[in-house]
């Protein structure tokens, strides 16, 4: 057997757990490369530029939105997130496959350009269970939280169109499961 490079596009709602959970696989398989996407939302307490996001400003984005420099690009919550395409083509040149956090937006952007690219839909036990986490979080006011609730029904119902759906509700076992998919979907057969 062995492995052919391959583009995991993971997505689902804010606060269904993409992060925990990327962290985790990345912990399980290091030479997975995690493309580290670009935003100009404001970074939280402990996110690192260049680590957790490249932070931009509106005007910098905007720029590298001129000059074609996103595989996909959207503007979520009130923000604009993107995936450069030279974090991709790093990746790929070394022959490492490549996982993406990123909303389903971007996903089936990125699917346009690589159809063979594997989208994973991280789904929460519910809707309620959603909510209780992102308050947990503390990092959203009452209209950002309302906000952010709107969007991940809207989200929620894209979840068919992705070739997997995890459901989140056991970290360990979520984690498993897409070690799992991983693993199947990166081995071939030699000829």
């Amino acid at each position: 057997m062995e492995t052919t490079p391959r583009l995991f596009v993971i997505s689902g709602p804010s606060g269904a757990g993409k992060g925990t959970i990327v962290a985790r696989i990345r912990e399980l398989m290091p030479n997975l490369a995690l493309t580290v996407s670009a935003t100009t939302r404001k970074p939280r307490d402990g996110e690192v530029d260049g680590e957790s996001y490249y932070f931009l400003s509106d005007k910098a984005f905007s720029e590298k939105v001129v000059q074609d420099a996103f595989l996909e690009w959207a503007h979520v919550h009130g923000h604009c997130y993107g995936t450069l395409k030279s974090e991709v083509e790093r990746h790929i040149n070394t022959g490492r496959s490549v996982i993406f956090e990123i909303d389903p937006q971007g996903a089936f952007n990125v699917k346009a350009i690589y159809p063979d690219a594997v989208l994973i839909f991280i789904m929460p036990p519910s809707l309620q269970v959603l909510k209780e986490r992102l308050e947990h979080r503390g990092s959203e006011d009452e209209q950002s939280l309302a906000l952010r609730l709107h969007n991940a029904a809207q989200e929620m119902q894209l979840a068919p169109r992705y070739s997997f759906t995890i459901v989140n509700d056991n970290l360990d076992k979520a984690v498993a499961k897409l070690q799992s998919i991983i693993q199947m979907c990166e081995t071939r057969e030699r000829n």
